[in-house]
């Protein structure tokens, strides 16, 4: 038996957007999505090939005859519309605030089942960039829908590489799927086990009670040695800016606060180095992300630029902080107020204990000038179109309008033929270093522990553990 250790265990309704990490390993684990995604691009998996009309609107799936759920019922184009349908539904994607995230996407998408092995995708609106919607979309049995609708989240029905055996509370085995069509994992059985302390998961692995540990420590987990693996994560950990209202409404503000801050300077103190530099709205693992160079500091151009838009003598910023997710929000809060006094800008901080609360403040666009956030999807599309677009104004969105930039989200939802799709959103990145929409810092980077040596191991970029394409670590 393989034992991965992480910080939480637990299944939620499979229809529901999270970008948990933790519970998503489970769910690409048990369920099987149309496509998979390998670096920045989509591979096969459950649809061997499909076409996209030229206006990005309507999709042909072709999928993999004879594919069969955990319980033996047929996995077929009926059952993947059904899927697509539920996740559809209003009262799902539900995530930390933000209701129906993949109704916005599906939601007025007409399903045509045309046989039992090929699924047609009307969409209302073009999105050439669907794949990064349908990577998320588990196929559920629908023999499970009424116990998941139900809340009974034990019922857990999917086709994919492992079948779950046994739900206990903070802990969850499953067995493998032998001849699956994707290939047969290298380990037998695995089961996730919730250890909510990093010292403690460390311990584990050193003393082989478990085989993998996630979200090690970055500077404890050293002693290592071959076994740790070091990855970057795509999370963007940002300030969001309220740009509807108030100082940070002039553009020449925004950048001032983007010139002043020493990004390294932040990595070393408030996350002893576990970081690297964020430079634009998506990370550098992100499709279509630029290759900007850094931006600062450069406190004169700063206050050239805050005089400029009146404010010669300096400023108070008014600081929504919450107290997790991410963790170090109040230390970086601190670090950030003392390099922005340099250029006469002060912060003053409303600390908010509830993150589920806080979310819904953001959600309903009730933050004072600024707030400590991060921004998780990988689809470099989903974060223009719910963050940046100002004519869909989504659940994060805080006021930035450009209408250069939505220039650009337009032609690229259009633009079918991927690297020319992938140079449009690099022209939405460059935009955005000189009008920036948020204060970008960085992104973490995390720590898994592997027992044995496996110098060939590299993590999904996603940061999601990939346990069908784990290496053996079978115990004996």
């Amino acid at each position: 038996m393989t034992t991965i250790a992480q910080a939480r265990v637990a299944l939620q309704d499979p229809h529901d957007c999270t970008d948990a990490s933790d519970t998503l390993t489970i769910y690409h684990a048990v369920y099987d999505t149309l496509v998979r995604r390998v670096a920045q691009d989509y591979v096969p998996h459950l649809a061997h090939q499909w076409e996209v009309a030229s206006d990005a609107k309507v999709w042909t799936f072709h999928l993999r005859p004879g594919v069969r759920f955990h319980d033996g019922t047929p996995c077929d184009a009926a059952a993947v519309a059904a899927s697509l349908a539920r996740m559809a539904r209003e009262d799902k994607g539900y995530t930390l605030g933000a209701p129906a995230v993949w109704r916005q996407y599906l939601g007025d998408a007409e399903l045509e089942v045309q046989d039992a092995t090929t699924l047609v995708v009307r969409l209302r609106a073009p999105m050439a960039d669907l794949l990064d919607v349908l990577e998320q979309g588990f196929i559920v049995a629908p023999s499970a829908f009424a116990a998941l609708d139900a809340g009974d989240h034990g019922s857990q029905i999917g086709s994919g590489p492992y079948r779950i055996t046994t739900i206990h509370p903070g802990e969850i085995t499953a067995i493998r799927v032998e001849d699956h069509f994707a290939g047969t994992p290298a380990n037998a059985s695995v089961t996730w086990r919730a250890v909510p302390e990093p010292a403690e998961r460390l311990a584990l692995l050193k003393r082989g009670a478990v085989q993998v540990a996630n979200g090690l420590d970055f500077v404890a987990s050293q002693s290592l040695g071959d076994m740790r693996h070091v990855f970057l994560s795509p999370v963007a950990i940002i300030y969001l800016l309220n740009a509807a209202k108030g100082p940070l409404a002039d553009a020449r503000v925004r950048k001032a606060l983007a010139l002043t801050v020493d990004r390294a300077a932040l990595i070393d103190t408030v996350v002893a180095g576990a970081a690297r530099p964020l430079e634009g709205f998506v990370s550098p693992v992100h499709y279509g992300a630029g290759q900007g160079g850094a931006t600062g500091p450069d406190h004169a151009a700063a206050r050239a630029l805050l005089a400029e838009a009146g404010f010669a003598q300096g400023l108070t910023l008014e600081v929504d902080c919450p107290t997790r997710l991410p963790d170090e929000a109040e230390r970086l809060t601190a670090a950030l107020g003392a390099q922005l006094a340099q250029v006469g800008i002060r912060l003053n901080v409303h600390i908010h204990p509830e993150r589920e609360d806080y979310a819904h403040m953001v959600r309903r666009k009730e933050i004072r000038d600024l707030c400590v956030f991060d921004s998780s999807p990988m689809s470099t599309y989903r974060v223009l179109y719910e963050k940046i677009d100002s004519r869909v104004a989504g659940a994060w969105w805080q006021g930035y309008a450009n209408p250069r930039i939505e220039a650009l989200i337009d032609e690229g939802r259009v633009t079918t033929d991927r690297a020319s799709r992938a140079a449009i959103w690099g022209k939405a990145y460059a935009m955005m270093q000189e009008d920036p929409a948020w204060l970008t810092l960085y992104n973490p980077l995390r720590v898994i522990g592997l027992a044995g040596r496996h110098p060939d191991f590299q993590m999904p970029v996603d940061g999601v553990i990939d346990v069908a394409r784990l290496p053996a670590l079978d115990e004996g």
